[in-house]
C-alpha cells in the first residue's frame, strides 16, 4: 500500500469514527430534548402516564426531614403555618410555569429566555436549578445512606457513595426508563408512606394532641405562633420552589391540548405540576407528626427525629416484628432515594449540558454531568450536610424564590395584563437578544437582597423575613422593568423566515416536519428557524434549534430586524 493510500484510508477511518461520535450524540441529545422542546412524535404517553411520572418524582424523604426540621425548631404551630404558606407560593407561581410547559411543550430553562431573560440570560439559572438537584440529590443520599448504615451496618461514608453510584446507570436511559420506573414503584411507596401515619392515629389518638401541642425546642424562649418563626419555617420549606422545573422537565412531554381530552389534560397540569405541593406538605406534617412522636414517646428520640429511616422504623416496630420492620424501613427508603435521585441526577445533568453547550458551542454528551451532578452531591453528602440543613435550604429558596418568582411574574403580568412580552415562549437562538434586563436585573435584585436579608446584613428584626423581600421584589421588578424598557429586549426577531403556521387549530405546536440543512435530519416546525447561510443555488435553508446551539462561528444566525 502506498503513503498516500494509507493516509487516505487513514482519513477515512477518522471521518468513519467522527461520524459515529456525532450520530450518538445526537440519538442522546434527541433521546432527551436536552437542548430544545419536545416534538409531538415523540410525545406517545397519556395525560395519566405523564402525570403519575412527574408525581412520582416528588417520592423523596427530604420533606419528612424538613418537617421534622421546622417543627424542632418553631413548634407545631409556627411549622404548620410556614408550610401553608409554603404551599400558597407554591400554587401561585407553579400554575403559569406548568401550563406554558404542557402547552408548548419546552422545560423551564427554554421558558425562562423567553419570559425576560434572553437567550445567555437563563445561564445563571440553569446553575440556580442544576444546585438545586445536587443539594436535594445529596439529602436523599445522606438518608439512604442512614437506612443502609441502620438496616445492614454499612458505614456513612461507603453508604454515601453507594446511594450516588447506583442511580448512574438508570439516569443513562433517559425520559423513557425513568417513566417506566416511576409508574411501577409509585404505589408500593404510597402503601409503605401512609402505613405509619394511619396506623398511629388509630392506635394511639392521644398523639395527636401532643402534636398540636409541641412548643419547639425553644418553646420556654417564647410559646404559641409568631410571624417571625412562621416565616423562618416558611424560608426552609421555600428551598423546594425549584421543584417545579423537575415536574417540568415531565410535563413538557404532554400530549397536545385537544377538545377530545381538555378535562384530563387539565386535571394532569395542576395535580402533577403546581399540585405537588399538596403531596408535600402532607409529607412535611407527616415527618413533624412522626418526629413529635418519637421525642414524646422513644427514648434518646430527640436525637432521631429528624430522620426519616428512624421515624418509619421506630412506627413499624410497634406494628410488627423487628426483623420485618427494619427490612421495610430499609426498602422504603431505597424506594424513595432511587426514585428521586434518578429524577434529581436526570433533571441536573440536562441543567448543566444546556448551559455548558450554550457557552461553549459544544455538546459533551450528558453523562459527563451526570457524573459531575453527582460527584458534587456526594461531596455535600461526605460533609455531613443533614447537620446543617435549614441553613442551606434557606439560604438557597432565595436563589429559587428570585428565579422561579421572575418568570412567573413576567407570564402573568408582562405576557398577560401588559403585553409587553410575547405571549408565546420564543427560545431560539436569533430570535431572542443575548440578554434580557427584564428578568435577569430582577432575579439578580431579588436574589442579592433576599440572602443579604437573610444574613442578617439589614439587622435582626428583618432577618426571618427575606422569604418575602425575595417574593416581592421578584414579583414587581419585572413589570416595573418591562414597562422602563418598552419590552424591547424581548425579541431580536420577530420573523424566524418560515411560512408554515407555527401551531395547529387547537393552538398546540405544530407537528409539521422540515428539513435541517445542517445534521440532515427533520425536525417539526417549532424547533426550526431559517438559516442565514443560503443553499447552494440560493435558496432557503433550515437549521435546528440543536444545530444553533452549536454554530460555533455563528454564520447560521439571522440578523436581527430593525426596530420598527
Amino acid at each position: 500500500m502506498t503513503l498516500e493510500a494509507e493516509k487516505t484510508g487513514e482519513a477515512e477511518e477518522a471521518a468513519v469514527a467522527a461520524n459515529a461520535d456525532h450520530s450518538a450524540a445526537l440519538k442522546e441529545t434527541l433521546e432527551d430534548y436536552t437542548l430544545r422542546f419536545a416534538p409531538r412524535s415523540y410525545r406517545k404517553w397519556g395525560t395519566g402516564v405523564v402525570a403519575t411520572s412527574a408525581l412520582g418524582g416528588i417520592a423523596y424523604l427530604a420533606d419528612f426531614a424538613i418537617g421534622a426540621n421546622i417543627g424542632i425548631s418553631y413548634g407545631t404551630g409556627n411549622a404548620l403555618w410556614g408550610i401553608l404558606v409554603f404551599a400558597i407560593v407554591i400554587m401561585a407561581t407553579g400554575f403559569p410555569l406548568a401550563y406554558y410547559a404542557a402547552r408548548y411543550n419546552i422545560d423551564l430553562d427554554l421558558i425562562t429566555r423567553g419570559s425576560g431573560f434572553g437567550y445567555y440570560g437563563s445561564v445563571v439559572t440553569n446553575v440556580i436549578f442544576a444546585t438545586f438537584t445536587f443539594i436535594f440529590f445529596a439529602l436523599e443520599g445522606s438518608i439512604m445512606a442512614q437506612g443502609l448504615e441502620l438496616g445492614l451496618h454499612i458505614p456513612l461514608p461507603l453508604g454515601y457513595l453507594i446511594s450516588s453510584l447506583m442511580v448512574i446507570p438508570l439516569v443513562i436511559f433517559g425520559m423513557k426508563a425513568l417513566a417506566t420506573l416511576q409508574v411501577w414503584t409509585t404505589p408500593l411507596w404510597l402503601i409503605m408512606m401512609v402505613l405509619p401515619f394511619g396506623y398511629l392515629v388509630v392506635r394511639h389518638p392521644d398523639s395527636i394532641s401532643t402534636f398540636f401541642a409541641y412548643g419547639g425546642a425553644d418553646a420556654e424562649d417564647g410559646k404559641g405562633v409568631n410571624l417571625g418563626s412562621v416565616m423562618l419555617a416558611a424560608g426552609v420549606c421555600l428551598s423546594l420552589i425549584a421543584q417545579i422545573a423537575e415536574q417540568i422537565d415531565y410535563l413538557r412531554f404532554m400530549p397536545p391540548k385537544t377538545p377530545e381530552n381538555s378535562r384530563r389534560w387539565w386535571s394532569a397540569v395542576l395535580l402533577a405540576g403546581p399540585g405537588w405541593v399538596i403531596f408535600g406538605a402532607i409529607k412535611q406534617i407527616v415527618g413533624l407528626f412522626l418526629a413529635v412522636y418519637l421525642i414524646a414517646n422513644v427514648a434518646d428520640g430527640a436525637g432521631i427525629a429528624n430522620q426519616p429511616v428512624h421515624q418509619f422504623l421506630e412506627i413499624y416496630q410497634d406494628m410488627m416484628p423487628h426483623w420485618l420492620a427494619m427490612t421495610l424501613a430499609v426498602i422504603l427508603v431505597v424506594i424513595s432515594q432511587i426514585k428521586i435521585n434518578v429524577t434529581n441526577a436526570y433533571s441536573g445533568s440536562l441543567a448543566w449540558t444546556n448551559s455548558f453547550t450554550r457557552v461553549t458551542k459544544h455538546y459533551p454528551g450528558r453523562l459527563v454531568f451526570v457524573i459531575f451532578n453527582v460527584a458534587i452531591a456526594l461531596i455535600l453528602m461526605e460533609a455531613n450536610m443533614f447537620d446543617f440543613l435549614n441553613t442551606i435550604l434557606g439560604f438557597y429558596a432565595n436563589c429559587g424564590m428570585a428565579w422561579i418568582v421572575t418568570v412567573a411574574s413576567d407570564i402573568v403580568f408582562n405576557k398577560y395584563l401588559l403585553k409587553l412580552s410575547p405571549k408565546v415562549p420564543e427560545f431560539r437562538r436569533g430570535m431572542l437578544y443575548d440578554i434580557n434586563p427584564v428578568g435577569f436585573v430582577s432575579m439578580l435584585l431579588s436574589a442579592s437582597i433576599s440572602i443579604l436579608v437573610f444574613f442578617g446584613a439589614f439587622g435582626s428584626a428583618i432577618k426571618p423575613y427575606s422569604p418575602i423581600v425575595a417574593v416581592a421584589i421578584a414579583l414587581i421588578a419585572p413589570p416595573i422593568l418591562a414597562i422602563a424598557t418598552k419590552g424591547k429586549y424581548y425579541l431580536r426577531r420577530t420573523d424566524d423566515g418560515i411560512d408554515l403556521p407555527m401551531f395547529d387549530e387547537y393552538g398546540n405546536p405544530s407537528g409539521e416536519t422540515l428539513m435541517c440543512h445542517v445534521s440532515g435530519m427533520e425536525f417539526e416546525r417549532p424547533d426550526m428557524i431559517a438559516s442565514n447561510t443560503p443553499g447552494p443555488n440560493g435558496e432557503k435553508q433550515y437549521i435546528s434549534s440543536l444545530s444553533l446551539s452549536t454554530d460555533k462561528t455563528g454564520a447560521h444566525v439571522l440578523p436581527a430586524q430593525p426596530p420598527e
